[in-house]
């Protein structure tokens, strides 16, 4: 009877953990959607010399942090209350490291948004050419988004994806300087409005980063090993075992 108690109060707990954790995913789904929504809407707000929606990406970055917080505090919680161990501490752990590349690919959306603003507000759109920023996007969203999918399932079929994609995005990104400096090489007028750009892009690039991040916080996860110092081909060995 003991034992049986025992293996009832067991299996309540890890009820009971397995409930808290799957609330905690649902908060950071939540947070990655508004991260997803701050970035698109950055770099839109950019294209369309739109104020108003670069401001909401502004106020959005308070709601990012105050999940950020809530997450952190509920993390916290769990590993006080149930000491988790092994893979369901990993699980802990790789939610607190997640949340915070997503602040701060929130935190690079609003530099996008601030930018924006102070193009306007100083009238320095020149004929502004977007296909670079536009295509750099394009990738760091789909690495967003295959990161995110990743956690949510916790599969890392799409993760090599991801990893190099973030190569793509790093030539691009060195691609896309060298031109606005060939830009302002060319016309002085252009310099302003080049500068931001450079900050924009810089800001891009950073998101891709961060997406990279999260992807290698789920292969830890999953595989329990770290691989931020990993090679791709290295990675791509290990997802085989």
């Amino acid at each position: 009877i003991k034992r049986l108690y025992r293996f009832m109060a067991s299996e309540h707990i890890y009820k009971q953990f397995d409930a808290d954790l799957q609330s905690i995913r649902a908060k950071v789904l939540e947070m990655g959607t508004i991260v997803e929504e701050q970035l698109s809407e950055a770099v839109q707000s950019l294209i369309e010399a739109d104020t108003k929606l670069a401001e909401k990406v502004i106020r959005r970055d308070e709601e990012v942090n105050d999940l950020e917080i809530d997450i952190d505090e509920d993390c916290s919680l769990l590993i006080g209350k149930r000491s988790p161990v092994a893979a369901d501490l990993r699980n802990v752990l790789m939610m607190i490291k997640i949340i915070s590349d997503l602040e701060r690919i929130g935190d690079e959306s609003t530099k996008i948004a601030n930018a924006t603003i102070r193009i306007i507000e100083n009238d320095i759109m020149s004929k502004p050419r977007f296909k670079n920023i536009q295509s750099m996007l394009s990738s760091v969203q789909l690495m967003l988004r295959q990161a995110l999918n990743s956690f949510a399932r916790l599969d890392t079929t799409e993760t090599i994806e991801v990893l190099e994609k973030d190569k793509e995005v790093d030539e691009e990104y060195r691609s896309h300087m060298r031109l606005l400096l060939t830009y302002m090489l060319e016309d002085p007028r252009t310099i302003s409005m080049s500068l931001e750009l450079m900050f924009v892009t810089k800001s891009l690039e950073r998101i891709g980063d961060h997406a990279k991040n999260i992807t290698q916080s789920v292969i830890y996860t999953v595989k329990g090993t770290d691989v931020r110092h990993s090679s791709i081909k290295e990675i791509k060995a290990e997802l085989k075992h």
